[in-house]
């Protein structure tokens, strides 16, 4: 029985070391899967930042395109209402035409109707 036991086995090394290499295997992959885990909740934090920064890019587009419409119609509105106004020279001419006419020397017709009369009256005294 002796030589039974110091008899060497090269089953039992062979399984041996199967067996290390399998939980060497295991563990490599049970570290894998971690880190696979985690890069997957890094992706899906990653992707909501994103979505989120996303969604305030498309809203201060549409604010911005909002404003831009407006000013578009402001302009609009400018250039349609620019031939109403008067130039410079325009208004020059006008205002000497006024100053000529002078609307608030005119005589009334009650004014000349009275003036009439006191030269009337001063002709029969």
């Amino acid at each position: 029985m002796a030589e039974e036991q110091q008899a060497y086995d090269p089953t039992a090394d062979y399984l041996g070391d199967v067996s290390v290499r399998l939980r060497d295997i295991e563990e490599k992959q049970n570290i894998i899967k971690d880190r696979v885990l985690l890069i997957g909740e890094n992706l899906i934090l990653e992707k909501e930042l994103i979505s989120q920064e996303v969604q305030e890019l498309k809203t201060e587009l549409n604010k911005a395109n909002g404003e831009i419409k407006k000013i578009k119609l402001a302009m609009e509105r400018i250039v349609e209402n620019l031939n109403n106004f008067v130039r410079k020279n325009e208004f020059e001419i006008l205002q000497r035409q006024f100053e000529m006419f002078k609307p608030l020397e005119l005589a009334r017709i009650s004014d000349v109707e009275d003036m009439i009369n006191r030269a009337i009256r001063k002709t029969k005294t």
